[in-house]
């Protein structure tokens, strides 16, 4: 059977995502009742991240000891992708020691290099092009929240980033409208939105925030310096100084708007203390999140390899 890559959500299909979502809330209960889950007995997961991380690296690294398998972390330090090794020969290797592969990286062709060779799956943790295990953990947590995606008004402020891209796809499987407003020469990649737009997604890029947040369900931000770019920071500052999730943006959208960042967040920069802290902040459940849609998208990737156990007992 072909092995299963997440490097963005156009690799799964609706029940894919459904299928995930379910496990992720089962996974979730039982975890929070003490019930061992070990669907991944004996599995190893390799971690290779060129940037750094806080909630990528512990959720997965803690989600697949939780599933019965352990984790190897394997920094720029250890590998130098394209220095003192390929992508290539790397994902050679270490298909012949390890089950799954996340990465995280800058380029998104270093990640589909890394896909093409490997002969286990391997799995998106970031890349300057998609995030798709944030936005299905995201999409997890407004389930939970709102009990459905159908209809919602979902608002992003800020940058037209990986997370802008990954949105877009969502906006393709499921009928919410997604809007996003960020300053001129900062909009998200044209062939993304085109493509999102022509496979039904109801996509709207603007310049003008209070165009994009009047009368929405939830409100998006993330910072306006993604990694490899603080180079830019006075000018990305003078750029989006208009672009703050704040008490007025949030003023413009449904009195029960939800307000969500993938984190970390520059507090006083793209958000307020005052809003991440408000009662319409459901940050934290995000981030809590990605810990149980990431066992779910483990334990999706493995499924349907030949040979793979995934009927582990409770305990």
């Amino acid at each position: 059977m072909k092995k299963r890559d997440l490097l963005s959500l156009r690799d799964l299909s609706r029940d894919d995502i459904q299928g995930i979502f379910a496990l992720a809330g089962r996974l979730k209960r039982e975890q929070k009742r003490g019930i061992a889950h070990r669907l991944l007995a004996g599995k190893t997961l390799a971690l290779v991240f060129e940037k750094p991380s806080l909630r990528t690296r512990a959720s997965f690294e803690t989600g697949i000891v939780q599933l019965g398998g352990h984790a190897v972390f394997l920094g720029p330090a250890e590998i130098q992708l394209g220095v003192r090794e390929s992508p290539a020969d790397c994902a050679r290797s270490l298909s012949r020691w390890v089950d799954l592969i996340v990465v995280r990286t800058f380029s998104q062709n270093t990640l589909e290099e890394i896909a093409h060779y490997a002969t286990v799956p391997v799995i998106n943790g970031l890349t300057d092009l998609f995030h798709p295990c944030q936005i299905l953990a995201d999409c997890f947590t407004l389930l939970e929240h709102r009990g459905k995606l159908e209809g919602l008004k979902i608002a992003f402020i800020g940058d037209g980033n990986n997370m802008a891209h990954t949105w877009m796809q969502a906006a393709e499987k499921w009928s919410f409208s997604f809007s996003l407003a960020c300053p001129k020469g900062y909009e998200p990649s044209a062939e993304i939105t085109r493509v999102a737009k022509e496979n039904g997604g109801r996509v709207v890029v603007t310049n003008d925030v209070a165009e994009a947040v009047r009368g929405v369900d939830v409100i998006y931000t993330d910072v306006w310096m993604s990694m490899g770019q603080e180079g830019e920071r006075e000018i990305r500052r003078k750029a989006f100084r208009g672009y703050q999730v704040n008490a007025e943006v949030l003023a413009l959208a449904k009195r029960n708007a939800l307000v969500m960042h993938c984190l970390p967040a520059h507090r006083g920069e793209e958000i307020t203390d005052e809003t991440l802290e408000s009662p319409h902040s459901i940050v934290f459940d995000q981030a809590e999140n990605r810990l149980h849609a990431q066992k779910a998208i483990l334990v999706w990737a493995l499924k349907g390899m030949k040979g793979s156990r995934v009927k582990g007992r409770k305990r």
